[in-house]
């Protein structure tokens, strides 16, 4: 990343986001209606403790995804280590373990704290939260950029340019905010389209670049909390997971819908609308991968008889220790 570069004059339009939404296709909307049947009977028939209980592993899994997909690689064991305030003496190996826990924690409350559920998942005013309470959480060390401190929750004061991308100027990005939460915001928008935005605007959210660090971060939290407001989202699966299992072909994608229009036939945007539907289609996939991968891992249908099961076993060895205690 490059910070303190000049950017275009043209860099403070917000209409350089177009397209917000790619044009709808066959394969985008099939795959909504897949996503949005395979989500509700992922949690059909599930008790609200039982959803509660399971979110609580599926963030330790979420965010150990999370944290590689930045290139840290924390381990299960030392992410529950965090949790319990187990911190390493190894200086490196601790500030991965307090990374790991405040990604948990942030999570957390974007799961149950109503002040940020009243939110609009994609509004200025909740990624700002997401920013801040992620960082707040971590040593100032990591405020430091460079040769700019960050701050957390703050939107970034300088201009930027990552890879080949140039980000919108820094004193634009309110307005770019302002366009983006607008265009994804669920109640606006049918079913099939708030399924189809989720994807669009995880892309554009990266593309404005709005902190001058942590957006990788912050846009897979906020994709979470979007996908759970309308209700396809939930505890028990992880789009951080089917991200990091593919990560190179993420970054192409990603990289590829940051790309300006090619020709007449590429939409009617700056950008490429060939390159949105790419990714939409790519993130989608994903999403109903994890969906199913979970499905099959804990079998909904069959959970409630494998606790009955194990309950009964548990009932069974406790009679018997009684009536033969030796």
């Amino acid at each position: 990343m490059m910070i303190g570069m000049a950017t275009p004059y043209s860099q403070y339009d917000p209409s350089l986001l177009e397209p917000m939404r790619p044009n709808r296709n066959r394969k985008l909307e099939d795959l909504a209606v897949e996503l949005a049947v395979a989500a509700s009977q992922l949690t059909s028939g599930l008790h609200p403790v039982v959803v509660t209980s399971l979110s609580e592993l599926v963030r330790s899994m979420n965010c150990y995804y999370s944290n590689l997909i930045e290139g840290h690689r924390t381990t299960p064991r030392d992410i529950e280590k965090a949790l319990n305030q187990e911190l390493s003496s190894d200086s490196m190996q601790r500030d991965l373990q307090l990374e790991a826990k405040a990604h948990i924690e942030v999570q957390r409350l974007i799961d149950s704290n109503a002040e940020w559920l009243a939110y609009s998942a994609v509004s200025p005013e909740l990624v700002s939260l997401i920013h801040s309470a992620f960082y707040e959480r971590l040593p100032s060390k990591f405020w430091q950029i460079e040769s700019v401190a960050l701050v957390p929750g703050q939107f970034r004061t300088t201009n930027v340019q990552i890879g080949n991308h140039i980000p919108p100027y820094a004193a634009s990005i309110p307005a770019f905010l302002a366009r983006f939460a607008k265009a994804y915001d669920p109640q606006n928008l049918s079913k099939l389209d708030q399924i189809i935005a989720a994807a669009a605007a995880h892309h554009r959210f990266l593309w404005i670049h709005p902190f001058l660090d942590g957006n990788g971060r912050v846009v897979r939290l906020m994709s979470h909390a979007y996908l759970q407001q309308i209700g396809v989202g939930s505890g028990l699966w992880s789009i951080s997971r089917g991200l990091a299992r593919q990560v190179t072909t993420y970054r192409q994608l990603l990289s590829v819908a940051d790309g300006q229009r090619q020709n007449d036939y590429d939409g009617r945007g700056n950008l490429s609308m060939k390159g949105l539907i790419d990714f939409c289609e790519f993130f989608l996939e994903t999403c109903l991968d994890q969906v199913n991968f979970m499905s099959q891992l804990l079998e909904p249908s069959q959970i409630l008889k494998r606790m009955e099961a194990y309950t009964l076993k548990l009932v069974q060895d406790s009679y018997c220790r009684a009536v033969s205690p030796f």
